[in-house]
C-alpha cells in the first residue's frame, strides 16, 4: 500500500478545483460476486403424421413412419456468461469526512461500487438470441390433381398420389438428361423447372411421410457459486418435455462442477481474517474495500460424463479482500479510483492534485 501511495504522489494526472468539503457523510456500497448464467439452446421438433401415412410403406417403401403426432426436444448448444451481483457479505460503508477529498462516488443501480472521484461504467453485456425463421409448410392439396382430390377412398387417393410422385421424378430425370419433350431455353429456366418439380414432390410426399417442423428456443439457468462443488445437479432435461422440474424423474440430470484455480499466494482463511482484523484498526480506514478475484472453472456435464460446456471466469467470491487506506484521498493529494464492474478489483488508479 505504501508503494501505491508513493507512486501516486509522484505522478499527478489531473487537477480539481472549486470543491467545497461537505459535512461527514457515509455511503453504503456492495462489492460483487460472480453469477454464472448457462444458456441452453434447445431444438423443438414437432411431427404431424401425413393424411395417408398408413400407406407409406406400401406405395413409397417408407419404413418406420409414425401414425401418431409427437414432439421431441434436444440440446443443440450450450454457452455461459457471467454478471456481477451484490455480495451481501460484502456490504461496506464509505466514510467521508473533512480530512479526505472525495467529491464523487459512482455506483450501479444494484449498489455496486464503480468509482471514487470519477465516473465508472457498467459494461455488462447480456447475450441475445435470435431464433431462426420457421420454414413455410406446403399445403399438399394445392399440388394434387383433380383425380386425386376426387378419389372415393384413401387407398385410391394413396395410389394416385404415388403415381403422381413417380411421374414427377421421371420428368426431373428427363430434364437432367436433356430428353424432355419441352426442354428449357437456358440454365436459369432449367433451374426454375427443377425447383418447381422438387416443390411438387415435397408437397405430395408429405401425405405419406408427414410434416416435421423445427424451432429453437433459449433457456437460461442462473447459478451463484459459493463454494467448490464436484457434481451438483443443475437441471433435468427430458427428450419429450424439455426442461423439467428438478424432482421430475422423467428428465435426465445435468450437473455443474465448480473448481477454484489454485494460486501460489493462497492463504489459510484464518490468516486472511487476522489480516483483515488488523487493517480495521488503521486510523486511515475509511471503509474502502476492493476485491482481488480468483479464477474458477465451470463445467456443465450430463450423467454419462459428457461435457456440454466448460469456461473459466473471474470469481471475486473465491478471492481476497483488500483494504485501501484513506491516505489515497488526502486533502492535498487525492486519487481517482476506477473499479472493474464485474469483479470489484482495481481497474485504474491515478493521482489528483487538489488546486487551491
Amino acid at each position: 500500500m505504501k508503494n501505491i501511495i508513493s507512486t501516486l504522489l509522484l505522478s499527478a494526472a489531473a487537477s480539481l478545483s472549486g470543491y467545497a468539503q461537505q459535512a461527514n457523510e457515509a455511503i453504503s456500497y456492495y462489492l460483487p460476486t460472480t453469477a454464472v448464467h448457462v444458456n441452453l439452446i434447445i431444438e423443438k421438433t414437432n411431427y404431424t403424421p401425413g393424411l395417408l401415412a398408413e400407406y407409406a410403406q406400401r406405395y413409397m417403401r417408407l419404413d418406420n413412419v409414425s401414425l401418431d403426432a409427437y414432439t421431441t426436444y434436444r440440446i443443440i448448444a450450450t454457452n455461459m456468461y457471467t454478471t456481477a451481483e451484490p455480495d451481501t457479505a460484502k456490504l461496506f460503508t464509505l466514510e467521508i469526512d473533512k480530512n479526505h477529498f472525495i467529491n464523487n462516488v459512482s455506483k450501479t443501480e444494484k449498489g455496486l461500487l464503480l468509482a471514487i472521484n470519477g465516473e465508472g461504467k457498467d459494461n455488462t453485456v447480456i447475450p441475445t438470441f435470435t431464433p431462426s425463421k420457421p420454414q413455410p409448410i406446403l399445403n399438399s392439396k394445392d399440388y394434387m390433381s383433380q383425380d386425386i382430390l376426387s378419389a372415393t377412398s384413401s387407398a385410391k387417393m394413396a395410389e394416385l398420389t404415388a403415381n403422381e410422385i413417380f411421374e414427377i421424378r421421371d420428368s426431373r430425370t428427363q430434364l437432367a438428361r436433356g430428353e424432355a419433350d419441352f426442354m428449357p431455353k437456358d440454365g436459369t429456366q432449367l433451374k426454375l423447372m427443377m425447383s418447381q418439380l422438387d416443390t411438387q414432390e415435397k408437397a405430395l410426399m408429405q401425405v405419406f411421410s408427414g410434416v416435421t417442423t423445427k424451432d429453437t428456443t433459449m433457456t437460461t439457468i442462473t447459478y451463484l457459486p459459493t463454494s467448490e462443488v464436484e457434481k451438483q445437479p443443475l437441471f433435468r432435461f427430458s427428450k419429450y418435455y424439455g426442461i423439467v422440474d428438478n424432482d421430475d424423474l422423467s428428465g435426465s440430470p445435468y450437473y455443474i462442477k465448480v473448481a477454484k484455480k489454485k494460486t501460489f499466494d493462497d492463504e489459510p482463511a484464518a490468516a486472511d481474517a487476522k489480516k483483515d482484523k488488523k487493517e480495521k484498526k488503521d486510523k486511515n480506514d475509511i471503509g474502502l474495500r476492493v476485491n482481488i478475484p480468483a479464477k474458477m472453472d465451470i463445467t456443465i456435464f450430463n450423467g454419462t460424463g459428457n461435457t456440454l460446456a466448460k469456461e473459466q471466469f473471474q470469481a471475486p467470491q473465491f478471492g481476497k479482500l483488500e483494504n485501501l487506506s484513506g491516505e489515497l484521498f488526502g486533502k492535498k493529494q487525492s486519487s481517482r479510483l476506477i473499479l472493474n464492474p464485474q469483479t470489484g478489483a482495481i481497474s485504474k488508479i491515478e493521482a489528483l492534485n487538489i488546486a487551491k
